[in-house]
């Protein structure tokens, strides 16, 4: 009987269920750890899956070369 009514929200509502699943999961974070230790890991994770996308497209990680160049071109007009 579970299963029958689970399959139906599934095929009905697959967003709206993933969205109250995502929201009690984090609702149990914030209660178990706190806002800012939730927010931190959220952070690492993105950090994380950003430096992972970045080498799965064999990009450079931090583009060095160009953050230098545009730097120098802020300050330029500074000299």
């Amino acid at each position: 009987m579970w299963m029958q009514i689970w399959d139906q929200l599934w095929e009905r509502h697959r967003g709206k269920t993933m969205g109250v699943i995502g929201g009690v999961l984090f609702g149990l974070i914030y209660l178990f750890f706190g806002l800012w230790k939730m927010l931190i890991f959220a952070l690492i994770v993105y950090t994380g899956y950003y430096i992972g996308k970045k080498l799965d497209r064999n990009e450079p990680v931090f583009p060095a070369e160009e953050t230098w160049r545009r730097l120098m071109d802020k300050w330029r007009m500074f000299r």
